[in-house]
């Protein structure tokens, strides 16, 4: 595994790989992941983990773009290529784009096959991070265009990014649909009183957001629909459960809410480890994903269903979920339908709780991890025996 992020650590991306890798290896796979020096206390067990830029150790977890991301993405090559040498690796699994073109130069000079895991597109976030946007818009096409070709086989998280693969040049018989996953027993046991009380919320209707507060999340949007929420219902409050947030993103979470008049119904959850993530969660009335035209899978998706969570989502975000099936759906970027949705399952909770046991439903045989694994496990099944036919062939010739 390349993965190009801080690894493991409690938000999406890294989640992900973190949990794909551990279901590899019970699974029998030996794991091995070339990463950045930083990371969370998180256990990986099975996994042997390598690190590179160790001098940098100490710099917190972040996304986006930094300035010391290239010298990293740079560093991981040889490491990389000597792991794949001495443990005779047979597949290199890149994560992100960064680590697709490390994988690549990697697949040139070991001759290993490279399956690329594509999470999202550039040119729906790299915008978010670099200025100007025209240069950011030109050097994302490009990248779009380019780097999912170099792989052999390209796992996409969603429909979306498979036609976007496609549109741009990448063989459909070379892309699998793997989405990301979830494991619904770590949401069983969590105590929903265990937040209400340390935070002296009592009885108030929590409506909850967790994850980052980079740009594309959309979290203004959430803040617009709960001026419309508690002008209906006074007593709700906005929890913000944040992973990883810079204070610049804190003061303009806190600006927005001065702005929309509601700074006195937000709670901030800072710095939340992936322990406390099920208590968090279990408190919440209604659960949201405010980010629209989403390419990849919000993995906080995954969490509220496997905690039985009504969901408020736009339609870009919801991936398969159906409108009063599993979810309450707005148009994308309908702030004020996000209000309805929110207003409308604060108030019925009958609703609200078919909707969160439908969503739970919806898991098993999709989004659990051992049967991600398994088509995982099939994309590699399909490379070495490519890899072998190849080989045989090339020996053929020659005799």
């Amino acid at each position: 595994m390349v993965a190009s992020c801080p690894f493991p650590a409690n938000r999406g991306t890294p989640a992900a790989i973190r949990e794909l890798c551990v279901e590899l290896a019970r699974r029998g796979h030996r794991i091995h992941v070339v990463t950045y020096p930083m990371h969370h206390p998180i256990p990986v067990p099975g996994v042997t983990i390598h690190r590179v830029g160790n001098f940098l150790r100490s710099r917190p977890v972040t996304i986006g773009l930094t300035l010391y991301k290239p010298l990293l993405d740079a560093l991981m090559l040889a490491p990389l290529i000597g792991v794949i040498h001495r443990e005779r690796l047979e597949v290199i699994h890149a994560h992100n784009y960064e680590a697709a073109v490390v994988g690549y130069a990697a697949k040139l000079l070991t001759g290993r096959p490279l399956v690329y895991n594509a999470v999202t597109t550039m040119q729906d976030e790299l915008p978010g991070y670099l200025r100007p946007r025209s240069v950011a818009a030109g050097l994302a096409r490009l990248l779009d265009a380019w780097v999912p070709r170099g792989a052999d086989e390209v796992i996409v998280l969603s429909e979306e990014l498979r036609a976007f693969l496609t549109a741009r040049g990448v063989r459909a018989d070379r892309i699998t649909h793997v989405p990301a996953g979830v494991y619904p027993e770590m949401f069983a046991a969590a105590d929903p009183t265990e937040l209400r009380r340390r935070l002296g919320l009592g009885d108030a209707p929590l409506v909850m957001y967790t994850g980052s507060l980079a740009p594309f999340q959309r979290v203004d949007y959430l803040v617009r629909a709960m001026a419309r929420v508690t002008a209906e219902i006074p007593a709700a409050r906005l929890v913000l459960g944040v992973n990883v947030a810079t204070e610049d993103e804190l003061a303009h979470v806190r600006d927005l809410t001065r702005q929309a008049g509601v700074e006195d119904r937000l709670v901030i959850e800072q710095a939340m480890t992936l322990e406390e993530l099920p208590t968090l969660i279990a408190a919440a009335d209604v659960t949201v994903v405010p980010r629209p035209s989403c390419p990849g899978f919000p993995v906080k998706l995954l969490n509220y269903m496997a905690a039985r969570k009504p969901i408020v989502a736009f339609r870009g975000s919801a991936k398969g979920l159906g409108h009063l099936e599993q979810a309450f759906l707005a148009e994308d970027h309908d702030w004020e339908g996000l209000a309805a949705g929110i207003t409308t399952l604060l108030k019925d909770r009958s609703l609200a709780a078919r909707l969160g046991a439908q969503a739970h439903a919806a898991i098993i045989g999709t989004f659990d991890w051992p049967s991600l694994a398994a088509k995982t496990e099939s994309v590699y099944a399909k490379l070495l025996i490519s890899n072998e036919r190849g080989r045989r062939q090339t020996e053929e010739r020659a005799l």
